[in-house]
């Protein structure tokens, strides 16, 4: 397979512009993401991820943020509207793998409908006290046990439905006491400290794909983790992850400077794919240049990755799967029913 680019971007809107449709055939993204402002309704959602794979002409992978809570970009009547990730491990007490299990696999399967086919969870990091209220609530827990195993849980959820996961935030972004989407958070605990918050990630790193913190570790480089290479060569050795790993979105305000230097940062420090968003055309085009195609490293484990879709995609077409009949299940173990 020839290499693609190393890329993960999203369209301007819920209808691809002919010149989009262009740049997205030169420029030949990985996969793309799509947001809330990118959703009508059913029909407009499979038109579009039509007409983002036929313009890079593949099945591209097309991934979005739907962690339930604030962080879901499909609500009500197009898909289920969840409680967000702490409230519900909490709910569900004993019983929260099990229960973000299931929710997993509903979100997924209603993901599928529209013809997305990943999601960006599961989210690994720990949560304290102190985590930013952009964060804390997305986290499954303050104890690095129990966010491997519903990390675990979650993941095994979207993949039984048909979707892709996406392990977040490589190394460990719990510690953050401000917000990435605005400025760069900065960790100081030694780096003994940190061993807690990668221990997740450890559990989890034989997920196909992942993405990285806009996160400066003092204890580990003075840069941000998506553009050191120390950090990167941490996640890859100690951490063991060899899924694809892409960055957070380089449009959030945590990296300063020019984004298409960014961009070639980013890949120079290891990472496998840029992610870019809610940029004017112009400003992605020059980060997909910058990024250029994927190296024979990354291109491998992008190929790994539709690898892990295909599986799962067989998963589900080969059984009749009652999404109801799971909505029901979830519930009963939150004492909904």
């Amino acid at each position: 397979m020839a290499h693609v680019g190393a890329t993960i971007l999203d369209p301007v809107g819920p209808v691809l512009s002919a010149e989009e449709k262009a740049f997205f055939r030169d420029a030949d993204p990985f996969a793309f993401i799509l947001f809330a402002r990118h959703i009508e309704d059913g029909d407009q959602i499979r038109r579009l991820c039509g007409e983002l794979r036929e313009a890079v002409g593949r099945d591209a992978l097309i991934t979005i943020d739907q962690e339930g809570g604030r962080v879901q970009r499909l609500a009500p009547p197009l898909a289920t509207q969840f409680l967000p990730p702490l409230e519900e491990v909490a709910l569900a007490g004993a019983h929260a793998a099990k229960a973000m299990r299931l929710r997993s696999q509903i979100i997924a399967l209603e993901l599928r409908q529209y013809g997305i086919d990943s999601n960006c969870a599961p989210l690994a990091d720990v949560a304290a006290p102190e985590t930013h209220p952009f964060l804390q609530n997305r986290c499954y827990g303050m104890a690095p046990g129990t966010v491997a195993e519903i990390g675990r849980a979650v993941s095994e959820g979207l993949l039984a439905g048909g979707a892709v996961p996406v392990l977040k935030h490589l190394p460990g972004h719990g510690r953050a006491v401000s917000d990435s989407h605005k400025e760069l958070p900065r960790v100081s605990v030694e780096r003994a400290d940190l061993e807690q918050d990668f221990a997740p990630f450890k559990a989890l790193n034989d997920l196909p794909m992942g993405m990285t913190a806009h996160l400066l570790y003092d204890a580990l480089d003075d840069r941000p983790a998506t553009l050191s290479p120390v950090v990167m060569q941490m996640i890859r050795e100690e951490i063991g992850f060899d899924g694809l790993i892409m960055t957070d979105d380089i449009s959030m305000q945590a990296l300063a400077g020019n984004r298409a230097d960014i961009a070639a940062d980013a890949i120079a420090a290891g990472c496998d794919a840029v992610l870019y968003c809610n940029a004017p055309l112009v400003d992605k085009m020059r980060v997909a240049e910058a990024a250029g195609r994927m190296s024979e490293a990354a291109q491998v484990r992008a190929d790994r990755a539709m690898l892990v879709r295909a599986v799962a995609e067989t998963a589900v077409t080969a059984e009749t799967i009652d999404i109801e009949a799971l909505k029901a299940k979830h519930d009963a173990l939150l004492n909904r029913a």
